[in-house]
């Protein structure tokens, strides 16, 4: 597809960047994301220009600017909050650190309904705001076409130049009419209804040709999700299936039955799939690790090495054959591929030894581009069977990063008295572990606060876990413990190894939730829903278990499920029965601060 139909989304560092490229997908619009630092002659070859938000202050040194000349191009370009700030004072307007920063809903009031980007608003509507500098002096011949109480320049515009500065987030579903703005901006680029995933398919089957030529084939690493699934089904299309072998590295930490499982479904859908029994391998290598990100270097490390005993073993001719992966969008962005993304974490596909055959051009990748909306949407049109395309997302790592072997830590001394008066009955104990979050886009290593099972109302619960998370940097995760009203003892650390005992443990449970969500009906209600074994429980010599439903479509953002509270009790006392389980958990924390895995 010619780049003139397409619409850059300029990074700055804001995880939402890749939220809006989604976005504007969905709206039949391809888009791409670029660094601020690309020639001029790139970004004018586009059909319209985002402009990111991000974690720096404008006019502080070293921030992220633009090359010089580039609000000259005749692109259409709309700023959002960081990518305003920077709009309005590379060309002459103000910018300060404010003394009422904005965070979480406003009432944004429609004060020039005449734009071509405010058309269809309605005068006053809710938009998602995030920010603690704002713009205080717009530049000459910029109107203002919105405001919120706190932010006179919420919404401007230079009509003749079709240049557009937003401080608020139109890509976040909390933005109630942020969709109509971005439809809006597509239209007046001139790009609507230029992009599906149908127009995708057949460009990917004749990249997927000329980057594979004849004499070449694809051994493709199948995790069974739908991700790796779909990435198959496409390349054997592309290639036909004799060119196309799939590997299924048994790590020991798949789910229970996994393999079998995959082994009879996939070969339904034409798979010719090798097991690969690693599990040995994996237990010895990972057993007395317990850093997120050692464990995923070592898990990719050993896929790697798997690969190569396999294909050295199936007479597989490295000159012949490729890698494939079924990375995905997102695993490279959380993996901090772009200029000013904050690594999150380092998804097993993106090790340095991964990142080197890639510059080599011996990977191949073929759903690299898609989110995960579109690659069940790609799946549906592959003919994969609508039980696999519903499946949950299931990490690369599997179990793994399922099993928090994080060693005992102090809690934080932090009082949480403040919160008496609004929440009596609500009592807070902190975990002696720690766990991954995601928090103002950067990776954090933090604890995680236990609420008492003080109401019955989802709403109160997410509150003082917004409050929470909001105020005492020390929390990136907020859990509460179903039935258990009043914390008797403290809790009670015992070391937990990646080994097959505990995967075992973890497995079963794993099942007995699944198992239910199947039984209630309410799978498809979940987007994804980890089950975490963790190292706390309420008596010796006994483990906790996380249940962390959440409820998203691309991963980049997520909140939590809120499940029947009957539903939750069979599900708790299932798993209390479990010898080795005495303690439940139910994880209230949206994405971000906490990433949806706990590591």
């Amino acid at each position: 597809m010619k780049s003139d139909k397409k619409i850059a989304v300029v990074d700055f560092g804001g995880q939402y960047a890749h939220l809006i490229a989604s976005r504007i997908r969905r709206l039949g619009a391809y888009t791409e994301i670029l660094s601020n630092e690309e020639p001029l002659s790139v970004y004018e070859s586009y059909a319209g220009i985002i402009l990111s938000g991000g974690p720096s202050s404008v006019y502080e040194t070293g921030a992220p600017q633009l090359p010089s000349g580039f609000f000259n191009t005749s692109v259409p370009v709309l700023g959002i909050c960081y990518g305003h700030q920077l709009m309005m004072r590379a060309l002459g307007g103000e910018v300060v650190s404010a003394n009422t920063k904005e965070y979480g809903p406003a009432i944004l009031e429609i004060e020039n309904a005449n734009s071509e980007l405010s058309k269809s608003l309605s005068l006053k509507t809710k938009v998602w705001m995030s920010h603690g500098d704002e713009v205080v002096r717009l530049p000459n011949d910029f109107q203002v076409i919105a405001q919120s109480d706190h932010c006179r320049y919420a919404f401007v515009s230079h009509t003749s130049k079709k240049l557009y500065g937003i401080q608020f987030h139109p890509e976040v579903t909390h933005s109630e009419e942020g969709e109509i703005l971005l439809k809006n901006f597509v239209e007046l680029c001139g790009a609507s209804a230029t992009w599906s995933i149908s127009q995708f398919l057949e460009e990917q089957i004749q990249t997927l040709q000329n980057k594979v030529p004849s004499g070449k084939n694809v051994f493709l690493l199948v995790s069974g999700g739908v991700d790796s699934s779909v990435a198959y089904l496409l390349l054997a299309k592309a290639l036909g299936k004799d060119r196309v072998k799939g590997l299924l590295v048994d790590t020991g930490f798949m789910r229970k039955n996994e393999v079998k499982d995959l082994m009879d479904n996939l070969h339904q859908v034409g798979f010719d799939l090798t097991v690969w029994d690693e599990s040995e391998v994996f237990y010895k290598h990972l057993q007395n690790e317990f850093e997120p990100e050692k464990k995923r270097r070592i898990v990719g490390d050993l896929f790697l090495e798997a690969q190569g005993k396999a294909t050295t073993s199936l007479g597989l001719d490295a000159e012949h054959w490729l890698l494939g992966q079924g990375t995905i969008y997102p695993d490279t962005i959380e993996s901090g591929g772009t200029k000013h993304s904050h690594k999150i974490k380092t998804h097993h596909n993106r090790v340095p030894q991964i990142e080197a055959l890639i510059r080599e051009g011996k990977i191949v990748e073929p759903i690299a581009d898609l989110y995960k909306d579109e690659v069940r949407d790609l799946g549906r049109k592959l003919g994969l069977p609508e039980r696999w395309i519903e499946r949950h997302p299931f990490p690369g790592p599997g179990l793994v990063v399922r099993m928090i072997v994080s060693p005992k830590t102090n809690p934080p001394p932090i009082d949480f008295a403040v919160w008496n008066d609004k929440f009596p009955k609500a009592e807070i104990k902190i975990l002696p572990i720690l766990s991954v979050g995601v928090q103002g886009d950067q990776r954090s290593y933090a604890h995680c606060a236990v609420l008492s099972d003080f109401t019955s109302d989802w709403k109160e619960l997410d509150q003082l876990s917004v409050e929470i998370t909001n105020t005492k940097k020390e929390i990136n995760r907020v859990v509460f413990a179903p039935g258990i009203t009043h914390f008797e003892r403290e809790f009670f650390y015992t070391k937990l190894s990646l080994d097959k005992e505990h995967s075992d443990i973890l497995r079963e449970a794993d099942a007995i939730v699944n198992q239910i969500l199947y039984e209630e009906s309410i799978h498809n209600e979940i987007w994804q829903m980890p089950v975490v074994l963790v190292p706390v429980g309420l008596r010796e010599n006994s483990y906790g278990v996380v249940l962390r439903p959440v409820e998203s479509t691309e991963a980049m953002t997520a909140n939590f499920y809120q499940m029947n509270r009957n539903i939750l009790s069979q599900i708790t006392n299932k798993l209390l029965n479990l010898p080795s389980i005495s303690l439940v958990m139910y994880d209230l924390t949206h994405k971000p601060p906490g990433t949806i895995e706990w590591e």
